[in-house]
């Protein structure tokens, strides 16, 4: 099991990473401006119940590469850190486009919840992330690391689930302005890639 200071690190990790917009939010932020505060949260839900689907997949998968190989497991962990370089330099470069609101049609919130859902389990970023992300906290050396990722993952779905639902709650006031601002998404999008870059840094200091 990851030791306190470990888990401390994760979360602050995660919350630069979660209080930066993604696709995701967009999604929730969309639904809410759409059918209001209660669809945004149940949206909420249904994608944070698909991320339970990706955080299972990567801890058997991270588990079976160290089971069949520690230089394997210790690969997973640098393409990881590369990745988050890749994502960083990706936002750093982006072009600012104005978008116009997406126009979504009114559905129950059952429906909404399995969209959300869906929407999350389908993407195949967001797997290829959490296969990322989660490693580089977990320590073959503290235990097994399926039980270790599958306690960092609940813990981003909470801290998820607490910043998703702050959109979710903010967003009938505030995410038309944002949205139609290209200063305000490039803004966003340098904002993203410095946390991605600086993560990166960071996490290959730590294996240094």
């Amino acid at each position: 099991m990851p030791d306190l200071s470990t888990l401390a690190l994760f979360c602050a990790a995660t919350l630069a990473i979660l209080l930066v917009p993604g696709p995701a939010v967009i999604f929730i932020v969309t639904r809410s401006v759409a059918q209001g505060r209660a669809a945004g949260l149940v949206s909420v839900l249904g994608v944070h119940a698909g991320s339970v689907v990706h955080v299972v997949a990567a801890a058997l998968g991270v588990s079976a590469l160290l089971a069949a190989s520690a230089t394997a497991f210790t690969i997973v962990k640098y393409a990881g850190v590369a990745y988050l370089v890749w994502l960083g330099l990706r936002k750093l470069l982006a072009r600012g486009t104005a978008e116009e609101m997406v126009e979504l049609p009114e559905q129950s919130k059952r429906r909404m919840f399995w969209e959300g859902f869906v929407v999350n389990v389908l993407n195949p970023k967001t797997a290829i992330f959490f296969m990322a992300f989660l490693p580089q906290f977990a320590d073959p050396a503290a235990g097994a690391v399926a039980p270790q990722m599958l306690v960092l993952g609940l813990l981003w779905m909470a801290l998820g689930m607490a910043s998703d639902g702050t959109y979710a709650l903010l967003s009938s006031a505030l995410a038309t302005r944002v949205r139609r601002s290209v200063r305000a998404r490039r803004r966003i999008d340098i904002g993203s890639g410095l946390v991605y870059l600086g993560l990166a840094a960071w996490l290959t200091g730590e294996k240094a």
